[in-house]
């Protein structure tokens, strides 16, 4: 009788085994990573929205800051509009990016002088565990819970 040379069934279900195990442990670190990208993400889209709403403002003084994410958005910038200022790419301006939902909400004035955004996971847990806020000054805060309105009380994001 000749020998087989191989891998018995037995040796490949105890590599396939000890493969199954080393990614067991990687998967829940590489979730983790996606959710710490995701809140980073959400606090760059925080930081530009501020900065289009000082351009905006400065731009179309007797409006004041943008109501919606669509009034900094748009596709027609042939010339820019007070409807469709361009200032910020379509992503952003459909309220979801990244795993987080940003509203602006809290506007007050004519001209609206004041204004807030908010950023929340829109799979909490999942896509990302705290929620962020700024106002006009360009401070974002955090929360570890769900905010329906930015409070000068949250921390400020270290």
């Amino acid at each position: 009788m000749q020998k087989r040379r191989g891998f018995s069934l037995i040796e490949l279900l105890i590599v396939i085994a000890i493969i199954l195990i080393i990614a067991s442990m990687a998967i829940p670190s590489l979730t983790g990573a996606h959710r710490t990208a995701n809140e980073a993400a959400a606090v760059k889209a925080l930081q530009t929205i501020n900065t289009a709403q000082v351009s905006y403002n400065s731009t179309y003084p007797t409006i004041g800051f943008a109501a919606n994410l669509a009034m900094l958005g748009g596709t027609s910038c042939l010339p820019p509009s007070s409807r469709s200022a361009c200032l910020i790419d379509n992503q952003i301006a459909s309220g979801t990016k990244h795993g987080y939902n940003f509203v602006i909400t809290g506007l007050a004035g004519t001209p609206a002088a004041t204004y807030q955004v908010l950023a929340s996971p829109t799979v909490p847990n999942h896509t990302g565990v705290r929620y962020f806020c700024s106002f006009a000054d360009g401070v974002v805060r955090v929360s570890e819970s769900a905010i329906s309105a930015c409070d000068t009380n949250l921390p400020p994001l270290q």
